[in-house]
């Protein structure tokens, strides 16, 4: 289980390493780009029955903590459902992955 930390919050967002991986390559583009959104998810079954947004701005700081040591290999079709997503006026849902084929591409180690 990954980590997202967001603001000066000191209790992160808990997202599976895979997933977080993704939405990291989606939200770093929308943020080089200064574009400002939201991200949504659900609260896992271990929480309270919920789902949380939060509002994702370039000015506010945010980190990435993963609990593996290796970047899994990323989905094209992923990447690009979550993309389209953060283009909409709902923001960013972020969804569980559904693998179709074998298009995925190779992760930069950051």
């Amino acid at each position: 289980m990954g980590s997202l930390y967001y603001g000066d919050s000191a209790e992160p967002i808990g997202i599976e390493d895979r997933a977080l991986a993704h939405l990291k390559v989606v939200i770093s583009t929308k943020l080089r780009r200064n574009e400002s959104f939201t991200l949504s998810w659900a609260h896992p079954e271990t929480d309270v029955v919920g789902r949380s947004t939060i509002w994702l701005h370039p000015s506010i700081p945010l980190r990435f903590v993963f609990d593996e040591a290796e970047p899994p290999e990323l989905s094209r079709e992923w990447i690009e459902a979550l993309a389209r997503s953060a283009n909409s006026t709902g923001g960013i849902a972020l969804v569980d992955e559904r693998i179709s084929g074998p298009a995925s591409l190779e992760t930069a180690r950051s």
